[in-house]
């Protein structure tokens, strides 16, 4: 709760505090108070309301009259048994009236928060990015009202709910949240509603998180989802309007998760509790590992943090896992997928660009480029780690197709995952800071697993590529087993496509980009939104009924971004997270 007496004084524990106070005041020998006494947040500027002080000495006066006459050995029982009535009637009027001075304060902060003003529109950032060319306008302008049609159907059916049932027309939620609803599609969506220029939008959804998002929340909720959706989001909407909402918001979650840390390697737990600080990881992980991909996935995020607030924590506890991931011996300069944060040692030898590993590389590379090419470390082991995966994981397919495969105690399974096609565009991005022996290469290999990527999407019914496809036989890029069928609105295939169109303006990226927006479309548009489907070889598709909030976030950006002009969000100039929040480069768009 806010700071004042709301936040100390609340329930029966208060009322006692309150009692002691009163009595102290007469009493030669005085009731001690507790040692340790609860910290009061601060307000971040905003000051609680006024309060009635002769009320309260009042209500103090009778309660300390009450209070002595409970002490008085000359009174009957039953005049003892109504005065015990009376302060209990008393107790309860004094924690409803502490209650009701918590949801003012609350308010009032509430109320400060709406009134904080964003900074001029300052230099280096744009919402516009008209592209010249008349067919990518209307292809942008297609995917801007896929936009609004996701964000309208989540706002008038499940506004504060962390997602949209599009068909059932009502929020859902996943476990990665916990129990709590913190309007997880609100923040994914700011920066896109903010560079798509949709105004009225933006206005509702930075008014929502100013009044409502809260993490005030007893619930267990994953430290990766909520850094690359909530922190990353609210810092990259910081980042291009600077209001300083967005910022306080992303400060109060970073120090609630800060727990995490507290292991003995520094290599955070999986789950944190919001209210406890309790970590935990996944009994499933590799006896209870971490998980490569999410404590890697925290730098950029943090170390922006730190710039913004001045606060070096942030950046100390990610540089720490740096340190720890460069530090540990690696067989065949491989990351596995699991690291155990209490022993400090290597979980099950998997190695995958895709679930479990993906970001962790991503974040290396991105690192670099965020510092303004100052993070060496990040450098060296971005690339010395693209070397082993290039020997080990990349494969090519009997019909020519490079993929990333799935390595496994020495073995690579031949598949790939929707989720690893975004190596695409982090090996053409990777090119252009490679050491010269790998350039040629590395825009290479981008080049191939977009093409690999958009033969998974050719193949299937609805053009929309599987969770996972694999190469075995006569069978290119194509999904063999049912659990690999299912598209749930991933953005990895368009962010390659994105990215390689940025790097090298060959029109086959816009018009796969626009063969995509175009089925997605046609098969997931449902309801009030849009919807993952089942099986992408099945028309018309079985629904899953989720708008994953990442679809706002990521999928819709992409697209949009990929018809506009390069000036709109500069690879040179922004980083994006693994959610697709965009970042500023060190040294840009202060």
């Amino acid at each position: 709760m806010p700071g004042g007496e709301g936040a100390d004084s609340s329930g029966e524990g208060g009322f006692v505090r309150k009692i002691q106070r009163i009595f102290n005041s007469k009493n030669p020998n005085p009731i001690k108070p507790p040692k340790k006494h609860p910290a009061v947040p601060e307000t971040d500027g905003m000051h609680d309301p006024p309060r009635d002080h002769h009320a309260e000495i009042e209500t103090q006066a009778n309660l300390e009259q009450k209070f002595g006459h409970q002490k008085d050995p000359d009174l009957s029982d039953e005049q003892h048994q109504r005065i015990k009535e009376e302060i209990a009637r008393e107790k309860a009027a004094f924690i409803k009236e502490q209650k009701q001075k918590e949801i003012e304060i609350e308010n009032e902060r509430k109320q400060q928060l709406l009134k904080i003003t964003a900074a001029p529109h300052h230099q280096g950032v744009e919402t516009g990015g008209e592209p010249k060319d008349a067919q990518a306008k209307t292809r942008r302008d297609f995917v801007r009202k896929m936009m609004k049609t996701a964000w309208d159907g989540y706002q008038n059916h499940a506004m504060g709910h962390n997602e949209l049932k599009p068909l059932a027309k009502r929020g859902h939620s996943a476990g990665i949240f916990g129990s709590s609803q913190m309007g997880a599609t609100v923040v994914d969506a700011l920066d896109t509603l903010y560079i798509m220029g949709l105004k009225d939008e933006f206005k509702v959804a930075r008014d929502w998180v100013a009044q409502h998002l809260s993490f005030n929340v007893n619930t267990q909720v994953s430290l990766f989802e909520m850094n690359i959706r909530f922190v990353g989001g609210l810092l990259s909407a910081f980042a291009l309007t600077k209001d300083e909402v967005f910022k306080i918001k992303a400060k109060e979650l970073a120090d609630k998760l800060l727990p995490a840390f507290k292991t003995p390697t520094g290599v955070p737990w999986a789950l944190v509790n919001l209210n406890s600080g309790y970590g935990f990881n996944y009994n499933w992980a590799s006896g209870g590992s971490s998980i490569l991909a999410e404590f890697g996935s925290l730098h950029l995020e943090w170390s922006y943090l730190t710039q913004i607030t001045g606060e070096n924590v942030y950046l100390e506890k990610v540089n720490k896992i740096r340190k720890v991931m460069h530090d540990t011996p690696k067989s065949d300069g491989l990351y596995p997928n699991y690291f155990n944060p209490k022993t400090g040692s290597w979980g099950q030898k998997h190695v995958s660009l895709g679930a479990l590993g993906d970001s962790f590389y991503e974040y290396l590379i991105k690192g670099w480029i965020m510092s303004g090419e100052t993070d060496h470390l990040a450098k060296d082991m971005y690339f010395d780690a693209m070397r082993a995966i290039d020997k080990h994981l990349i494969r090519k397919s009997r019909g020519g197709f490079t993929y990333a495969g799935v390595y496994n105690y020495g073995s690579v399974e031949s598949k790939m995952e929707h989720l690893a096609c975004f190596s695409g565009g982090m090996f053409g991005l990777g090119s252009k800071h490679a050491p010269s022996d790998l350039q040629e290469r590395h825009m290479e290999l981008g080049k191939e697993i977009a093409r690999t990527c958009r033969e998974s999407y050719r193949n299937s019914a609805t053009h929309i590529g599987p969770e996972s496809f694999r190469f075995e036989g006569p069978h290119e890029a194509k999904a063999l087993r049912q659990n690999e069928k299912y598209y749930i609105l991933r953005p990895e295939v368009v962010e390659t496509y994105f990215v390689m169109w940025r790097l090298t303006h060959d029109q086959k990226y816009r018009d796969w980009a626009w063969d995509a927006a175009q089925a997605i479309e046609k098969h997931c548009h449902v309801g009030v939104g849009f919807s993952g489907i089942r099986d992408v070889y099945q028309v018309p598709p079985s629904h899953d009924d989720v708008q994953q909030s990442f679809f706002l976030a990521e999928t819709l950006k992409y697209l949009y971004l990929i018809f506009s002009d390069d000036d709109l969000m500069r690879l040179d100039e922004w980083v994006f997270n693994t959610e697709a929040h965009p970042l500023p480069v060190s040294g840009k768009n202060r």
